[in-house]
């Protein structure tokens, strides 16, 4: 039928994991937000979500690292994690493989793609779902941009990639809604973790709530890497999400919140023609 809903949020583990540790006064504006995602997402009645994520080794390695792969099963498992260090509960999600052809077969036409009858969702995908499907009643398609081992995916294809998204939502019966987490700025893993470059993240949101094509793939990697780490070349994800949307974004809430490692942000997308 169509896209319906389109928004981004960060996915980081320690935004559950860590939320015992949490300054409530951060942690709190944070959830709530989530919980105000939640609800438009509701509110939009998609009968699947497309999650566009950086997985993070849970399933691809340096043997076979996929530019972009897309689920195509009927049921996921996750976190693969371990549950109790994420703070959320192993368990089964909803998928629709036939869905998932659908949509690979039409990006296929313009993006080449991978695809995946397994996959074993890590947090970059369960920490989004655990706010925004609690339930687990909602047909998850996932999605994976290679933000993690060069050569990574260039932005001008994380671009093109929401463009075939956008065209594959287009053209089947149902209403889908897409979501793109990642960062922003962080260093996980690393002595700079709890880093944040808040000037950057801001900047980056100004320039994605505006869907300024050309500002969002001025980035470079090198320049990424310099002023929001490792992990902000996640912003791949956002940036397939305004092209898919096409409108422009409303930031719901930023904040740099160190005891999650990450600028965390929660935004929706106007879906325009």
């Amino acid at each position: 039928m169509s896209l319906v809903f389109a928004g981004i949020c960060s996915h980081a583990p320690g935004i559950t994991g860590r939320a015992g540790m949490a300054d409530p006064g951060l942690r709190e504006p944070l959830y709530a937000a989530y919980h105000g995602l939640r609800a438009q997402l509701a509110a939009a009645r998609p009968d699947a979500l497309v999650v566009v994520a950086a997985e993070h080794f849970a399933n691809f390695f340096m043997s076979n690292m996929p530019g972009f792969a897309i689920g195509m099963a009927d049921r996921y498992t996750g976190p693969i994690e371990d549950p109790a260090w994420l703070g959320i509960p192993r368990t089964s999600v909803p998928g629709n493989a036939a869905l998932s052809l659908q949509l690979i077969c039409e990006i296929m036409q313009s993006v080449d793609v991978a695809f995946a009858e397994e996959w074993k969702l890590d947090h970059g995908i369960m920490v989004p779902l655990h706010f925004l499907t609690p339930a687990y009643d909602l047909d998850i398609v996932p999605v994976n941009i290679n933000c993690q081992g060069p050569p990574l995916v260039p932005l001008h294809r994380a671009w093109a990639f929401g463009e075939a998204l956008r065209r594959a939502a287009d053209s089947v019966p149902q209403r889908i809604a897409v979501i793109g987490t990642g960062g922003i700025s962080h260093w996980p893993a690393t002595p700079d973790s709890g880093k944040i470059n808040e000037a950057w993240d801001r900047q980056l949101l100004e320039r994605w709530a505006r869907n300024d094509r050309q500002a969002l793939l001025a980035y470079s990697d090198p320049d990424t890497y310099r002023e929001a780490g490792q992990g902000g070349f996640e912003i791949r994800t956002f940036i397939s999400i305004a092209a898919a949307a096409r409108g422009r974004g409303h930031v719901q809430h930023y904040a740099p919140i160190p005891i999650f490692a990450v600028g965390c942000t929660i935004a929706t997308m106007d879906i325009a023609a």
